[in-house]
């Protein structure tokens, strides 16, 4: 059986650190609970809103459709965040949110959550938080293209890694899919893989997982303590 990596410290994240557990344990209350297998859609693109969604449990993917039809990687997003809270403002939704493994997620009317907002004197936490989201604005393959092919994969899967909960450290998409997610030919990502197996950084078999968290890191140019 394989040894797995030392996985990243989870510390709270997105809206919920901004908030502090008070706050957030008060927004969940503000929704209902709703649970997702892998693979569902949450939000779809082109949808009307009225309502978004706190993530409480699992991972999911921010993706928009591009000219050809097919899917392009915007977002990851874990516990703690709010996915679909523009729409729920604006109307229209403008990317589609999938289940990237099991999830749960509170669903809060737009109504409910501007009266959280005003009962708890939130508004500037989720300024911050808007304003954290705009880097991400553009294809999550564009804003790695500076880097050469391998550190953009090893920082996807560090992304994806670094929002498990399950601390069991397997990586719940395919060769494909990340080849997809990166703009990338599967035949590179392949030969990447390949590699980082060699290096002891991804562990061998049929499914991909992360043996070694710290080497990892340093391939996906990330200054973090594993």
């Amino acid at each position: 059986m394989c040894r797995h990596a030392s996985h990243p410290p989870l510390a709270p994240r997105g809206f919920a650190a901004l908030l502090g557990p008070e706050r957030w344990n008060a927004l969940l209350d503000a929704g209902r609970l709703r649970t997702y297998r892998r693979g569902a859609v949450l939000l779809r693109q082109g949808d009307h809103g009225g309502f978004l969604l706190a993530v409480h449990g699992g991972r999911v993917a921010v993706v928009g459709g591009d000219e050809d039809g097919g899917e392009v990687l915007l977002a990851l997003r874990g516990s703690g965040d709010l996915v679909g809270e523009l729409a729920a403002a604006s109307g229209v939704r403008t990317a589609t949110v999938r289940a990237v493994d099991a999830c749960t997620a509170h669903v809060i009317a737009a109504t409910a959550f501007r009266t959280f907002l005003i009962r708890h004197e939130a508004h500037g936490a989720y300024a911050e938080y808007l304003a954290a989201k705009l880097s991400e604005t553009v294809p999550y393959s564009v804003r790695q293209t500076h880097r050469p092919p391998r550190t953009r994969l090893c920082r996807l899967l560090w992304d994806l890694l670094r929002l498990d909960e399950q601390s069991d450290s397997r990586i719940p998409l395919s060769q494909e899919t990340l080849a997809r997610a990166l703009g990338m030919a599967r035949s590179t990502v392949a030969e990447h893989v390949a590699a980082l197996r060699r290096e002891g950084v991804l562990t061998t078999g049929p499914r991909l997982a992360v043996l070694d968290a710290a080497r990892l890191a340093r391939h996906a140019e990330v200054d973090v303590v594993v």
